[in-house]
């Protein structure tokens, strides 16, 4: 079983910065892919940004242009650097691995809250 460990979530206020982290017990790239995703109260799970082997990265409109996800060999992690950090992008942070298309494992999240 591969175990995903989060990192770096906290309090910020709006237009800050903040760098999130994924460690993962296996070897980060034998994976197909990796992903942040995030869910706010009330809402469903949204993909936020993916690192794919052979792809390269994606994100979506929503936080193109602020967020980097970024790949740590030595570290076996992969980061999320998020900037100009809006009170919408408040949510529970979520790492996720991929041997195939979709996620096969997730982590437990890390909470990021932005105040306005």
């Amino acid at each position: 079983q591969v175990e995903l460990v989060e990192s770096g979530g906290g309090l910020v206020q709006a237009g800050e910065s903040l760098k999130l982290s994924c460690t993962a017990s296996r070897n980060i790239f034998s994976f197909a892919a990796m992903s942040w995703y995030r869910q706010a109260a009330g809402k469903e799970r949204e993909l936020v940004a993916k690192i794919s082997r052979g792809v390269g990265t994606q994100y979506p409109d929503s936080v193109k242009g602020r967020f980097t996800v970024s790949a740590d060999n030595e570290k076996n992690t992969v980061n999320l650097e998020m900037n100009s950090l809006k009170p919408e992008d408040t949510a529970v942070y979520y790492c996720a691995a991929s041997d195939f298309k979709e996620p096969t494992y997730w982590g437990r999240g890390t909470q990021v809250t932005v105040s306005s």
